[in-house]
């Protein structure tokens, strides 16, 4: 715990119903920072397209040492552009790690052992814009790709009648897709296969048109084609294959900035992304079966996210085989690259799901958003009626469009609804997560010193032997996937002697790399057939002979890169 006796100035009091524009995100982040200099340190991985700084807050109590002697979990959220909640999730458990140190012993236990590393908006850029006084809703970057080309015709999605939201616009046409509900004429309903002679709407984004001919429109792709969540290393594909990957990996600063932090850190060994929305917990393999993956990681994976689940409320399900866009196609990300690449366990949580606050269950999580009975619309707008005071779903009203003439604009508030939860709602949703998140990081490996031995061989010549072990849930590798892509080193040993000619290394290496070590987690149960034979595999002793006279002082570390560093001294005699 800290050491001060005066009581730490009070933190800053933020508004997690509130989505923070850049410049008081900054100023949040900066007052946490010099609420609690002990336990938060404010940095800058990187800047934007745009020159956004890309702020990282590194948790962890510095009077037990420095955050790269210990273990790390890795945090980060809105690397989409309008999926704020994501950032407030992130910002959710900032304020709830400095704010509980002390009083909770979990907490308290956690950032005196363990590094935090926390980004809580990946994506400056691109959330500036969703929070504009006239938003655009695009992906990711604001920088145009794959060309830099304006428009000459068709649709362009924007904010047509400056009311701060994009909705859609509807227009009357014997020959439309939709109708209105007989009992509920707001909602506008699938045509059924077959049906004719009645009143139809064709249903358009709000937005403006180039050049339109009366007869032919599309909507044009937004001009910032980019999917920051492709351009990782993992399973990186060009844009024929994967929308959005842009023209290399990490060709993006933001991306760059993230990669080029983690692989300097290699002790980070879990991490969690925040996304929205479908209310769901994902786990790899995002590019392959269950049946294909290693399956001491796979054991881990559902143990980890079953107590996601108990925790949360959230579902825990697999990319591969319960979270793909189109069943003939995979998306690879962060996930592909954090765990696939480096063996760091990994999830990414979708948070929020209207359709399942509106009582809708059992659904498929991507196939409901193609298909879905009409029963479910009529659950969501009495929830918008009812919960959200009438604007998740909005009332159609008349508008004189510059292109189209008379139309209405209204319906689904995608981003303020469906992408994010409404104001009222959004921090009891992001308040689910920081126990499960304080588990998987409480759990990490942790090289800890058992103890020292000096041996006298002779009147000069002495036995030193140094003692650690790994005191957390997982091995110091974490994961087999780390081993296979041998992305880890076992402990590394390594006797410091002192620049005197009297003091030599006479049995050993003066660095020398020992085995991984196994965590506390039991391999079998106690009803096995055959009892698990490595007993301490936990633990491991290095060894010396050093010749040198008595009173000689040498100095011992030992490191693990995802379980921290241990540093200790002996006196010879």
């Amino acid at each position: 715990m800290l050491d001060d006796a005066a009581a730490p100035p009070p933190l800053p009091t933020p508004r997690f119903d509130t989505f923070y524009r850049h410049e008081a995100l900054t100023a949040l982040l900066r007052a946490y920072a010099a609420a609690r200099p002990g336990l938060m340190r404010l940095s800058s991985i990187g800047r934007s397209f745009e020159g956004r700084d890309i702020w990282l807050a590194t948790l962890t109590n510095r009077a037990t040492g420095a955050d790269t002697d210990k273990p790390a979990f890795w945090l980060d959220g809105n690397i989409h552009a309008g999926e704020l909640t994501a950032s407030t999730a992130c910002l959710y458990y900032l304020h709830h790690l400095l704010e509980r140190y002390g009083a909770d012993r979990a907490v308290t236990q956690l950032l005196d052992t363990r590094s935090v590393y926390l980004c809580a908006r990946l994506n400056p850029d691109g959330a500036e814009l969703a929070l504009a006084d006239r938003p655009r809703h695009i992906r990711s970057s604001v920088r145009r790709y794959p060309y830099d080309e304006v428009p000459v015709d068709g649709l362009t999605v924007e904010d047509i009648d400056g009311d701060g939201r994009i909705l859609s616009m509807r227009m009357p046409d014997p020959h439309g897709p939709w109708k209105q509900h007989p009992a509920e004429p707001r909602l506008l309903v699938a045509r059924e296969p077959g049906e004719f002679g009645g009143a139809y709407y064709r249903l358009l984004p709000e937005g403006t048109l180039k050049n339109y001919d009366g007869l032919l429109a599309s909507v044009n792709r937004d001009p910032e084609g980019l999917d920051l969540n492709r351009n990782f290393p993992g399973q990186w594909r060009q844009e024929f294959e994967q929308s959005g990957a842009g023209p290399y990996p990490t060709s993006e600063p933001e991306v760059r900035a993230m990669v080029d932090f983690v692989v300097a850190h290699p002790n980070i060994g879990a991490a969690v992304s925040y996304h929205t929305h479908s209310g769901v917990i994902l786990r790899p393999l995002s590019t392959a079966s269950d049946e294909e993956m290693i399956p001491e990681d796979l054991w881990l994976y559902r143990r980890f996210s079953a107590i996601g689940e108990q925790l949360t409320g959230y579902p825990a399900v697999s990319i591969h085989h319960e979270f793909k866009y189109h069943p003939k196609q995979h998306v690879s990300g962060t996930q592909d690259w954090l765990y696939e690449h480096l063996g760091a366990l990994f999830w990414t949580v979708e948070l929020w799901a209207p359709n399942r606050e509106a009582g809708i269950t059992g659904y498929p999580w991507i196939d409901w958003y193609r298909e879905h009975p009409v029963e479910d619309d009529l659950k969501l707008l009495k929830w918008s009626d009812e919960q959200c005071g009438g604007q998740a779903h909005v009332d159609w009203r008349p508008f004189l469009h510059p292109q189209l003439g008379p139309v209405e604009i209204g319906g689904w508030d995608r981003l303020n609804f469906w992408r994010n939860p409404p104001p009222h709602l959004r921090e009891r949703e992001v308040a689910r997560f920081p126990a499960w998140m304080t588990q998987i990081a409480l759990s990490l490996p942790k090289l800890e010193l058992l103890r020292t031995e000096v041996q006298a061989l002779g009147p000069d010549t002495w036995r030193v032997r140094f003692a650690v072990a790994n005191t957390g849930w997982l091995s110091s590798y974490v994961s087999q996937r780390a081993l296979q892509r041998k992305t880890v080193r076992g402990v590394m040993f390594e006797i410091h002697l002192p620049d005197d000619p009297a003091v030599a290394l006479v049995g050993g290496k003066a660095r020398f790399e020992g085995p991984q070590l196994e965590g506390h987690a039991p391999k079998v149960s106690q009803q096995a057939f055959l009892p698990h034979r490595e007993l301490t595999a936990d633990r491991t002793v290095a060894e010396w002979v050093v010749r040198g006279p008595a009173g000689t002082r040498l100095a011992l570390t030992a490191r693990a890169e995802r379980a921290g560093g241990v540093r200790t001294e002996v006196t010879l005699d």
